[in-house]
């Protein structure tokens, strides 16, 4: 039992490590985004298709919710709160090696963004499409949206339900 635990609680520093270095990618991004595009006109890297464009977003995804900095965060934190809760229910097995991944990028992809709304009051987004006039977003909206499809296709395609018992602390998957 006492090596179950242990290998728990690599497992979770393993996550846990994963998460703070991509916060750390994410908030250093942000940082050169205002550092360098700030007060800039867009720097074109693909004419008419990609640039990095400074946007200080006060709401949420595609701009909704704006100036809604309390709800934000409140929301922020109950989604935190259900990814811990799916990292600490992980089994510490090879096999849940890629859901311990996506969760740990999603867990860093919405952190990232509530520091910014919590220190600053805004998210700081840069990556513009503007040949699909697609929002601008940032590096924790590229976690946030790349490991949530990630995980949707693990949950749906690769792990059986009898795999998920775990988080409804079943011991064989039935009921």
């Amino acid at each position: 039992m006492e090596n179950v635990r242990k290998k728990k609680a690599l497992w979770m520093a393993i996550d846990l490590g994963l998460a703070a270095l991509l916060i750390l990618l994410d908030q250093w991004s942000k940082h050169l985004a205002i550092v360098k595009l700030k007060g800039q006109a867009a720097y074109v890297l693909i004419s008419g298709v990609f640039e990095l464009d400074y946007l200080e977003n006060r709401g949420s995804a595609f701009g909704l919710f704006q100036n809604k900095k309390v709800f934000l965060l409140l929301v922020g934190v109950v989604f935190m709160v259900v990814m811990f809760y799916l990292l600490f229910k992980l089994p510490a097995e090879k096999k849940f090696l890629s859901l311990h991944l996506v969760a740990a990028a999603i867990v860093a992809g919405g952190i990232g963004n509530m520091i910014d709304r919590f220190v600053l009051g805004y998210v700081v987004d840069f990556f513009s499409f503007i040949l699909i006039h697609y929002p601008v977003f940032n590096v924790a909206d590229v976690y946030i949206v790349v490991a949530t499809i990630l995980m949707a296709i693990l949950l749906i395609f690769v792990y059986k339900e009898e795999d998920l018992a775990f988080l409804w602390n079943k011991k064989d998957g039935k009921n």
